[in-house]
């Protein structure tokens, strides 16, 4: 019952508003990673603002096996694009950390995502941007994302969506299928999307949209995941004096 080409087309003119208000002549700038979200949120940038005014950020650590991806996307909208490689950068960072303690695995795995965002805003800030989160409710949702790391952003197209729905976008916009469907992976630890989860999308979209899901014991431990991570979506909490 979604229907992919109308909320193509509200986004649309959403991100159209948003650039009205919040930076009238200001270019999208967009981490391309060459899957679905990054290559949907900046296919929307084009359409609403035209491609000389969407810019994407390839962002290797290192050698990046799908890389090709993310040079077909750029290729197939037309954008002006980056490659900026954090290799010495996370190599630098852990090096020092290391000297004072031991690190933590998950530290590691989300210091990249972290200095990705660093170098995005750079990016943004030399070219009168406004940053594009490229996060999706579904990975919102058990709070796969990376607190000011990919979780970060000034305008996000797609966190109400889940990722069946941006996957019927990314058709409507006529983006290549392999990048569409590319199985998503984190680039961080190495495994897909669904093998750190523990379930499929497709359940959780499920479970989301209608309240329906087959596996209690999935059931529970997508509840446990939301409740430990919805403090991500939220603003900061503050102390107020109340003067």
């Amino acid at each position: 019952m979604f229907d992919a080409k109308r909320v193509k087309d509200e986004c649309v003119e959403w991100i159209r508003a948003f650039f009205e208000e919040n930076g009238k002549g200001c270019n999208a700038v967009v981490a391309i990673s060459g899957g679905k979200d990054s290559s949907v949120t900046a296919a929307l940038c084009v359409e609403a603002l035209g491609k000389d005014r969407v810019i994407g950020v390839l962002l290797p650590n290192g050698e990046q096996f799908d890389i090709g991806c993310s040079q077909k996307l750029v290729s197939h909208l037309g954008i002006k694009n980056y490659t900026i490689n954090i290799a010495d950068c996370f190599n630098g960072l852990v090096a020092q950390l290391k000297k004072n303690f031991e690190l933590e695995r998950q530290t590691v795995t989300n210091l990249p995502a972290r200095l990705r965002m660093a170098a995005v805003y750079a990016v943004s800030q030399s070219h009168n941007g406004r940053v594009a989160n490229t996060c999706n409710l579904s990975e919102d949702w058990v709070g796969y994302a990376t607190r000011y790391g990919d979780g970060a952003g000034d305008f996000s197209p797609l966190s109400h969506l889940t990722v069946q729905e941006v996957k019927a976008i990314g058709h409507v916009l006529g983006l290549p299928k392999e990048l569409v469907e590319k199985t998503p992976i984190d680039g961080l630890c190495g495994k897909t999307d669904e093998d750190n989860l523990g379930f499929t999308y497709p359940e959780l979209d499920r479970y989301i949209r209608t309240g329906e899901i087959d596996n209690e014991e999935t059931k529970k431990k997508i509840d446990r995941m939301h409740a430990a991570n919805v403090f991500k979506l939220l603003p900061m909490p503050y102390f107020d004096p109340k003067f």
